[in-house]
């Protein structure tokens, strides 16, 4: 048991100092399974046994919550049961390398804005089986839990179902799509910002970046990335003062696209002969 819990210590603060890299590089995001020993016990004839649902979702559960909040690290469910062509065996793999893969492949496809999960895009390959397949009052507890659930879908295969950052608190960070498409404009704007450097802190200056800057905000928007956005630069914020500490001030405002969490269908029954018009709006 000591040992056991040894280990999960060390995964947890495995996990922790990835996060740090990632906020610290400010252009990474860390992906993070739970510990192995959550779900799976490994016995000595190496034979994988896999836990109870019941189980499972409890320790997932406390394996992440005292690791830190954090919107540059994406939690999942567990593993996944492969083919390991290297070994000629079977073997339970961490998650984590195919949630990555997931935004992977949805830059390639879309863009870095769209949300990696559902069945559009989050179809995990090349897995036989889960190790966890949690059922919809488990997702509810794992989702509040920060944690992405991965669920088998009869007709759908194996899907990412949740697209939530490791952020604990409600925010626009507290989503995959949201912290990759500021990362994306950062990562764009602070390269115009760059050819700013040791030019005069003037009005010219000032509308060259902002003419920089709004056509390309125009086209994340045209892209469905943003809803909208304001970018200012002139004197109102860099002051005279400003200017005198030879430094230079852009506030860029951003209302970043949501995906969709969670969806409501009301149907109703009308009866033979009753024009729709008459009751929509009246029920």
């Amino acid at each position: 048991m000591g040992s056991a819990k040894a280990s999960q210590d060390h995964a947890r603060a495995l996990a922790t100092k990835l996060i740090s890299v990632a906020e610290l590089r400010k252009d990474a995001v860390a992906f993070i399974s739970p510990f192995r020993g959550s779900m799976i016990s490994d016995t000595a004839d190496q034979t994988a046994v896999v836990k109870t649902e019941a189980e499972i979702t409890t320790a997932v559960v406390d394996f992440f919550n005292p690791i830190t909040s954090s919107s540059y690290a994406v939690f999942d469910s567990g593993y996944k049961y492969m083919y390991d062509r290297f070994a000629n065996t079977f073997r339970y793999v961490p998650l984590n390398g195919d949630i990555a893969g997931l935004c992977a492949r949805t830059d390639i496809n879309q863009f870095p804005w769209f949300s990696p999960a559902g069945t559009a895009r989050g179809a995990i390959q090349n897995a036989v089986k889960l190790a966890y397949n949690p059922n919809k009052n488990q997702r509810d507890l794992l989702y509040s839990a920060r944690v992405n659930p991965v669920v088998f879908q009869p007709g759908a295969g194996i899907v990412l179902f949740g697209d939530k950052t490791g952020f604990a608190k409600a925010s626009a960070f507290d989503r995959i799509n949201v912290r990759r498409l500021f990362i994306f404009l950062e990562d764009a704007i602070s390269a115009a910002a760059k050819d700013q450097l040791f030019e005069f802190n003037d009005e010219i200056t000032r509308t060259n970046f902002v003419n920089i800057v709004e056509p390309f905000l125009r086209d994340v928007q045209a892209k469905r990335g943003i809803t909208d956005y304001v970018v200012i630069c002139d004197e109102t914020n860099n002051t005279g003062a400003v200017i005198d500490a030879n430094e230079f001030i852009a506030d860029i405002y951003i209302k970043p696209a949501r995906s969709i969490n969670f969806i409501g269908l009301n149907f109703i029954a009308t009866r033979t002969g009753v024009a729709f018009e008459e009751v929509i709006g009246k029920v």
